[in-house]
């Protein structure tokens, strides 16, 4: 009976981490424990913990007084609308959420599961990083998880919510994993803080704009999605993994729908304006075509000039990548081009297939965007399309100019169907500035400028074309856009595409 007593005794300790204060405190922070996050995100009464009773095995600097079981670190496994998932969650009410070689074993753990199972992983990081008195140790535990987030790309999706405080090497491992939340006013990442930084090179920036939610999910592009508090950011990953398969030998999700497979929207035939310039917005383009209206935005606060995002049509999950005419045109940057080229990518590894909505007048001119490197930039995103064996199906609505209309999913990339509206402008660059350079001479002798332009438009600036060489499987009526996509994937539901045998290729990172 004692050793039942002293079983109880250390799974209490354990469950009560750094104590109700430090809890206490969290909350007034606006954030929540390890546990109650776990609870959140899981399915109710389907958590199974791991390592619950793991010590620290620090001798120095007086931690051997300071031993808690579970070591501040929270691991397991459970259940999300019914699929099994690994979990981990850093406790910060336990020396502040810090990473030790125990509770580093702990996540590698999960992890191996993980792989063996074929299930996804999600980190719930809240940690001030590497737990100094145990040196090197804590640091080979971080490489080591390091490693484990590399071997698993591609195989099992990997999530990480930032809940706090995510510095140094500690960024890495999220940096890794295909997706990021974090939660605005609370969590923050950086490699090095404010105060080395003012030290080193003198500027004077606050934690939240060097490294809070909005820096990274509108400025650098690291963090994917920003959530207002942690109960919101739980239920954001819930919802993605409604769109995502448990690895990458599994077939994409599929959910019931009462949207009729052959539903018509005479409001797409008039959506896109008769004045070539004019701006509209894709994402209506978006919702009318996909089903019940539901569109996962991925990344949506940066780049905006290009939209991805996660929705499923006949109720089976596809990846939706589309140029944004309402922003910079829609011209494709550097920004766009690796937010889209990772969207892509991260299909392809997990067999969700590609819809891309084009609607493109070429790459952002500028001597910043040459400077910064948009000719290995763009790449990237062509690189992408082209390396993809999944069901890839496009949608030129409108402009469709010179390299852009190559990267944006053209039949020449092993694109399987390809489709444009009437209104689609598929040429090597604009009127405008062809006119200067096929008619120089005819406008220099007092030809009309008006007249030339319409004749190039005419000739050129149609689908016809296109549609004429194969490039374009059909010219189709806007409203029949969703009946067309959905018999498309269908009819490449059992597509089998392969890449030439090697180690990997050399993507123009």
């Amino acid at each position: 009976m004692d050793r039942l007593a002293e079983l109880r005794r250390r799974h209490a300790a354990a469950e009560e981490g750094g104590g109700a204060e430090r809890r206490e405190k969290q909350h007034k922070e606006g954030k929540l424990a390890a546990r109650e996050r776990i609870e959140l995100l899981l399915d109710e009464g389907t958590f199974e913990e791991l390592d619950k009773l793991v010590q620290h095995r620090c001798r120095d600097f007086g931690m051997e007084q300071q031993v808690i079981p579970g070591d501040g670190f929270v691991t397991g496994f459970g259940r999300i609308h019914g699929r099994p998932v690994y979990v981990f969650a850093q406790d910060f009410t336990v020396f502040g959420g810090s990473l030790s070689e125990s509770n580093a074993r702990k996540i590698c753990k999960v992890m191996d599961l993980a792989m063996k199972t074929g299930c996804p992983v999600i980190g719930l990081n809240d940690s001030g990083g590497a737990r100094i008195q145990e040196g090197v140790l804590s640091l080979a535990g971080y490489t080591d998880i390091f490693l484990r987030n590399t071997l698993a790309s591609g195989v099992i999706p990997q999530i990480s919510a930032v809940l706090g405080p995510c510095a140094g090497g500690a960024v890495y491992s999220p940096a890794i994993t295909d997706f990021v939340f974090m939660t605005a006013g609370t969590s923050y990442m950086f490699v090095t803080g404010p105060d080395v930084i003012k030290t080193v090179t003198h500027e004077d920036v606050t934690k939240e704009k060097l490294g809070g939610a909005e820096t990274h999910n509108s400025v650098s592009g690291v963090g994917h999605f920003i959530a207002q508090d942690d109960a919101e950011c739980v239920q954001m990953i819930r919802e993605l993994l409604t769109y995502i398969p448990q690895n990458n030998r599994d077939d994409v999700p599929r959910r019931v729908t009462s949207d009729p497979v052959d539903r018509a929207d005479a409001a797409l035939n008039t959506l896109v304006p008769a004045e070539s310039n004019v701006p509209y917005d894709m994402k209506e383009v978006i919702r009318r075509v996909v089903d019940d209206g539901r569109f996962f935005e991925v990344h949506e606060h940066f780049a905006g000039n290009i939209v991805v995002g996660f929705a499923t049509l006949d109720g089976r999950s596809v990846g939706i990548v589309a140029n944004q005419p309402a922003v910079l045109a829609g011209c494709l940057d550097i920004n766009s081009s690796v937010k889209g080229a990772r969207f892509v990518r991260f299909c392809d590894a997990f067999n969700i297939p590609i819809v891309t909505f084009e609607d493109v007048p070429g790459f952002l001119p500028g001597t910043e965007q040459e400077f910064g490197g948009i000719i290995r930039h763009g790449a990237k995103l062509l690189y992408a399309y082209a390396e993809a064996t999944v069901p890839k199906v496009t949608v030129i609505t409108r402009k469709a100019y010179g390299g852009a209309y190559c990267v944006m999913g053209s039949k020449h990339l092993r694109t399987d169907v390809n489709f444009a509206w009437p209104t689609a402008e598929i040429a090597v660059m604009g009127a405008e500035g062809a006119v200067n350079i096929i008619y120089r001479r005819e406008l220099q002798a007092g030809a009309s400028r008006e007249e030339k332009v319409q004749e190039y438009k005419d000739r050129f600036a149609s689908p016809w074309v296109a549609a004429e060489q194969g490039f374009v499987d059909d010219v189709i009526e806007p409203g029949e856009t969703r009946k067309r996509l959905i018999s498309a994937l269908r009819m490449l539901e059992t597509k089998v595409d392969t890449m030439p045998r090697k180690k990997h290729g050399n993507i123009p990172l």
